[in-house]
């Protein structure tokens, strides 16, 4: 009666050969993990959804994107506005740190 047709899917048939040689309770257990990770998942994206339709309600702040010398505090750069730029001073790059190593430039100069 068999028409060489499998029933299950190719993911249950590799899904069986993997577990087929543990014992019930593993495969009991591997079969619970799987169902509780996948509700975890449904879970977490349903948590997600309502917040994004709540948050336009509420006005709540949207995240920022931030860099990491927002948290750098004191220590963070200070920022030069491009002053330098504006005034026609020469902004300095990384080969005027090179010293005798640095390639010549095209205006004579060096550095």
């Amino acid at each position: 009666m068999s028409a060489g047709v499998p029933l299950a899917s190719w993911k249950t048939q590799v899904f069986e050969s993997l577990l087929g040689f543990l014992p019930d309770w593993v495969q009991i257990t591997v079969l619970a993990l799987v169902v509780v990770a996948f509700l975890a998942a449904w879970a977490l994206k349903l948590k997600r959804r309502i917040a994004a339709r709540r948050a336009p309600r509420t006005g709540a702040p949207v995240p920022v994107q931030t860099s990491g010398a927002d948290f750098l505090g004191p220590y963070a750069p200070r920022n030069q506005g491009g002053t330098a730029a504006r005034s026609g001073a020469r902004v300095p790059s990384g080969a005027d740190f090179l010293g005798a190593y640095a390639p010549r430039r095209e205006d004579g100069g060096q550095g």
